[in-house]
Order: structure tokens, then C-alpha cells, then sequence
């Protein structure tokens, strides 16, 4: 196909605006499928996606189109996840194509990542076309949407697409506003190849497979490729495309979309932004832009019940096979004994990793609440990050603490605007932004700890607004704050997998509602016991169990009063002892409800 009749563009959008059945109806126009093979969220292939109504995994696929000039075009789409989550997928999607369709619900409007992934977009300097979908609802609110379209996007609002992707309405008028406003790509196919990765996954019979964008040459089977950020070398078995099944092909050359596969037995090998380039010629750069993706949440995952630790060792293993951005290393808890502390991108991403666990691999698991990685400035003047509590030094090995900030932005009715604004002040918000982008509606941004929302923010923020507020939020970097650690001792006996990383000002609180809490669960015995939480060697709350009391003077019927008592006596004397002798045990109960613990 000759470069002037390819196009490439992506669908963006807020999480539920309809991306996934505006790819379906573009497949079923285009003659993709037959109506026999045809199904909702054709390109959600993961039973959670589907069932969620959202796209974990982005999806690429090739059509094929005859438009009105009487010249058939080859369109390569990509729709991605609409998660924060996923956000540097997205970006690197976007790397992939010429142009966006930049979908909008008619009945929601601009919600927070419309607007984070317009910007994306703008960054990537690429031809936005305004899609608003969902016209024929009766709460549609077209006149109000081109009105945001126009004040908030800047873009001209009747260049905007009327859709409905669920009835098939405005597919035709979409697809010819791709053909005539998207650019064909550049590139040259006698260049050495270079090839952008910008999704992969892992085939059991093929290996792990990538899925890539060709700016200059050609890669065909046979060819030796190599990865530019490891220099490891391939040979490939195979190319083609996802038309939308897989699709073998003799080559792919400059311009086009596809996959690659080269028997690599890793998928943390394709890493995502990385460039593939032939071994024997290479080019001379990457594409610029690539970065790891990072792990941003922390959290311990333990086998429940019967399960065991190897069988949970097996099934993360087998599961990071097809999820790249998964890190993981063993761990142990006096409480719930040997598991895996686990870096995850985000909590929904978090979420994911639990549910297809259970599902796919059977794994039945224990999840401790989520963290942050915190940076510790050493008194040596270098950085140490610190992903467990427990790997804090003690205050004498270092100056200070950092935590990492995110700026939120917040859309949200205006009916709800005191109670969101408060909710951001709780969690030690920042106000950075405050606009009306209609009579009705208000966006807001504030800086805010990573901390802060990574628990309950989004339950909190949709509680205060019944569910009509969206956010969004991208990671700023890192700042020195006023944390401590605050420790958990039973009889004076620190327990260290209850440690936590707080702000000072919260310090008091939290502790107090730690040992409130223990109390509660923690089963009497026949001594007493001491609950206490300290920072450093203070100690700011504290609680006391009584002991479990036998009645020895029963047995006593009348008599003399100091028999009584030198009966009592020489039971407070075993108890002494005891209490010198005896341990507490915190089950597992005890653990976990302290981990659920609300801030």
C-alpha cells in the first residue's frame, strides 16, 4: 500500500464514553468481520474488560476502506485504555499515529481525561478530530458539549463529529473525516528499519510478541532485529496484522502498524517505547521518548488459607509473563509468614492484577493495604528509596524525607464544589487551578501527595459528588515533607510489619485509631497487655487489655477477709510472672484489620 493511502490514528477518551463500541461499529463498516463472527467490545478480549465495561489492554487493528474518491485507504486504529493507569501506553500510542479521534460523551460532557488526553495529544502534535458520541440519548446535551469543545479545547466545534456508535449513526461521515483530515504517515522504506514498540504481549507457541509502528525500512521473516535498549538480538518468525485476528504477512515497511514476533522468550524484553532496528544495519538513533514504565503503588500479596508460597510464586511468574509492568520480590510477615511485595502502576492496575490472579491462575490471595514509594535524603548526600516501611534508617542516618506529589485534576457540577474542595484540603491538597468551563460545571486542579489518594480518594470523591465527578492525575515529582514512622510496639515489643510512613500532623490520629483498633481484635489473655504506637522513642497513644481474671476466692465461703487476700496476691504474683514470660500472638485477623484501616 503506498503511503499516501495508509492512516494512522488512535481513540482517546474518558473512562465509559464509548471507545470500545465506536471501534466496533468502524470494524462492522468496514467489512472487518462477517455479522455471524460480529460481538460487542470486539477488541476487549479479557472476560474482565468486558465485564467492567472498560479496555485494560489496548488494541490494534488494520481496515480496510473505500471512500467517496473512489480509492480504498488502509486504516490503522489503536484503541487504548482510557485509565490513568495506562496513561504512558496511551502517550506512546499516540507516538504511533498521525491523528486522534477525541471521543465525548453528549450526556457527561469534558471530564478530567478528555482533557488530560487532548493535551497528550496536543504534545504529540497530532490532528484532533472531535467525536461527540451518544447523540441519540435523551439526556444528550449536544449544543452544551460544542460549546466545551470550543471554550475549554479550543478546537471548532462544527468540524465535531455527531455520533452514535451503539446505533451505527455518523460511522460513515467519521470515517471520511479520517480519510480527508489525517495526514498519510512519512517515511522512507530503503532507510535502515526503525520501529517504534508501543504495546506487547505473550503467545504461548510464538513467544513474546510486539506490537509496533514502522517510521523508516522494512522487517520481514528472517530478518535479525535488535532491541535498542538492551542490544539483544532476535530473528523473526513471523510478521503480520490484526485484521482483527492475526494476520501473516511477507513484510511490514515504513508507515504501517503490526506485530513481530522473533521467538523472545521474556516479555519484559519488549518494553514498551522501546525501538526495534535491524541487527545488521542499524539507524543510527531510537525514538526519542522511552522510558520504563515505573511502579508508582506498592502493596504485599500473600497466599490465603491453604494456598501456598510457591504456588503464588508460579502463578505471578506465569501472570508477568503477559504483564510487563508487574515487578515483584519475596517478602516475609510474622503475621501472614512468606509472600511478595509487588510494584503496580497505579490501584486499578492494582485491582487487575488481584482479579486475574484469582481467576486465570487460581491464586488465592491476601492484599495489605498499598504504598508509596517514599526518597530518603542519607546524611552522605545520596537518594535511597524506601518501598516498605520497614526499609526506613533510623533518624540519625539521614536529613529528611521525600514523598511524590501528583497535580489532580478534578471535573466536577458546581453543586458539589464545597465538598470536594474540603475533601482536597483533608488529603493536604494544594489549589492550583479553579475554572468554570460552563454555568454548570467546574475543573479544578490541586497538587496533592500520591499517599493521599492512592486508598480511598476515588470512593470519597464519588460519594461526595454521587458519582457525577471525574479526575485524573499525573505524577510531578518529588518533595520534602514532615513524615515520620510510626511504630507498633505489644508489650513493648516493636512489630515491625505494622510500621507506617505518616505526615506528623496525622500522626496522632492514625496511631490513635491503630490501637483502638488491636484492642478490639486482639484475643485477652491472662495477663495484661500494653497496645502502644511511638515515633522514635515517644510514644503518642496507648491502650491496655486487661487480663482474663479466674475467680480463686470461689472457693471461699465466709472466714477471715485475709484469706481472700493472700489468695489475690498470689495470683497477681503468677500473673507477674507470666506477663515477664508469656507472648502475644497477633493472628492474622488482627493484621489485616489494622492494614484496612481508613485514614
Amino acid at each position: 500500500m503506498k503511503l499516501e493511502h495508509i492512516r494512522n490514528f488512535a481513540i482517546i477518551a474518558h473512562v465509559d464514553h464509548g471507545k470500545s463500541t465506536l471501534a466496533d461499529r468502524l470494524i462492522e463498516y468496514c467489512g472487518a468481520v462477517s455479522k455471524r463472527e460480529l460481538q460487542e467490545q470486539m477488541l476487549d478480549t479479557l472476560d474482565i474488560e468486558r465485564e467492567r465495561g472498560i479496555t485494560i489492554k489496548l488494541q490494534a487493528v488494520r481496515l480496510y476502506y473505500q471512500a467517496d474518491d473512489g480509492k480504498t485507504y488502509e486504516l490503522h486504529m489503536i484503541d487504548t485504555p482510557g485509565h490513568v493507569d495506562f496513561s504512558y501506553e496511551v502517550s506512546r500510542s499516540l507516538a504511533a499515529c498521525e491523528g486522534v479521534l477525541l471521543l465525548i460523551d453528549a450526556t457527561q460532557g469534558i471530564q478530567a481525561q478528555t482533557i488530560a488526553n487532548f493535551w497528550k495529544a496536543v504534545e504529540q502534535d497530532l490532528v484532533i478530530i472531535p467525536v461527540i458520541n451518544k447523540i441519540d440519548l435523551p439526556s444528550a446535551d449536544v449544543e452544551r458539549v460544542k460549546e466545551q469543545i470550543e471554550n475549554i479545547l479550543g478546537l471548532d466545534p462544527e468540524e465535531a463529529i455527531l455520533t452514535s456508535a451503539k446505533e451505527g449513526i455518523g460511522i460513515k461521515e467519521l470515517l471520511e473525516a479520517i480519510v480527508k483530515r489525517i495526514p498519510p504517515p512519512e517515511g522512507n522504506p530503503n532507510k535502515p528499519l526503525k520501529a517504534l514498540i508501543f504495546d506487547s504481549y505473550y503467545d504461548p507457541y510464538k513467544g513474546a510478541i510486539a506490537y509496533v509502528r514502522i517510521f523508516d525500512g522494512k522487517v520481514k521473516r528472517g530478518t535479525t532485529i535488535r532491541l535498542m535498549s538492551t542490544g539483544k538480538e532476535f530473528e523473526v518468525t513471523e510478521v503480520g496484522t490484526q485484521t482483527p485476528k492475526q494476520t501473516p504477512l511477507k513484510e511490514l515497511s515504513a508507515g504501517e502498524v503490526g506485530y513481530i514476533a522473533a521467538s523472545i522468550k521474556d516479555v519484559k524484553d519488549i518494553r514498551v517505547g522501546d525501538t526495534i532496528t535491524d541487527a545488521n544495519n542499524p539507524t543510527e538513533e531510537p525514538i526519542p521518548g522511552f522510558k520504563p514504565a515505573k511502579p508508582m503503588v506498592f502493596a504485599g500479596l500473600y497466599p490465603a488459607d491453604d494456598y501456598t508460597y510457591e504456588e503464588l510464586r508460579d502463578a505471578l511468574e506465569k501472570y508477568s509473563i503477559n504483564d510487563a509492568a508487574l515487578v515483584f520480590e519475596p517478602e516475609s510477615s510474622p503475621a501472614l509468614g512468606l509472600g511478595f511485595r509487588a510494584g503496580f502502576l497505579g490501584l486499578l492496575h492494582m485491582e487487575i492484577v488481584q482479579e486475574r490472579l484469582e481467576r486465570e491462575y487460581g491464586a488465592r490471595l491476601i492484599i495489605t493495604t498499598p504504598n508509596v514509594i517514599y526518597r530518603v535524603k542519607m546524611n552522605d548526600g545520596s537518594y535511597k528509596e524506601i518501598r516498605n516501611p520497614e526499609e526506613l534508617p533510623t533518624p540519625d542516618k539521614y536529613q529528611w524525607i521525600e514523598e511524590p506529589w501528583v497535580l489532580v485534576t478534578i471535573v466536577t457540577p458546581k453543586d458539589y464544589l464545597g465538598a470536594v474542595m474540603q475533601l482536597c484540603q483533608e488529603k493536604r491538597g494544594v489549589q492550583k487551578k479553579f475554572e468554570f468551563l460552563d454555568p454548570n460545571t467546574v475543573a479544578l486542579e490541586y497538587e496533592m501527595p500520591l499517599a493521599e489518594i492512592i486508598t480511598d480518594f476515588h470512593d470519597k470523591i464519588k460519594s461526595v459528588t454521587r458519582g457525577f465527578a471525574s479526575y485524573d492525575y499525573e505524577f510531578i515529582g518529588y518533595r520534602k515533607e514532615d513524615l515520620v514512622k510510626l511504630r507498633i510496639f505489644i508489650n513493648n515489643q516493636p512489630v515491625d510489619t505494622l510500621s507506617f510512613i505518616v505526615h506528623r500532623d496525622k500522626a496522632y490520629r492514625r496511631a490513635r485509631q491503630i490501637v483502638e483498633k488491636l484492642k478490639e481484635t486482639i484475643p485477652r489473655q491472662l495477663f495484661d497487655i500494653k497496645v502502644q504506637a511511638g515515633i522514635g522513642n515517644k510514644i503518642i497513644a496507648s491502650e491496655r487489655i486487661p487480663a482474663l481474671r479466674a475467680d480463686v476466692t470461689a472457693k471461699c465461703y465466709g472466714g477471715d477477709v485475709t484469706r481472700k487476700k493472700k489468695l489475690l496476691e498470689k495470683q497477681k504474683e503468677g500473673k507477674k510472672r507470666l506477663k515477664q514470660f508469656g507472648k502475644v500472638q497477633l493472628s492474622q485477623d488482627a493484621f489485616l484489620s489494622v492494614l484496612k484501616l481508613e485514614d
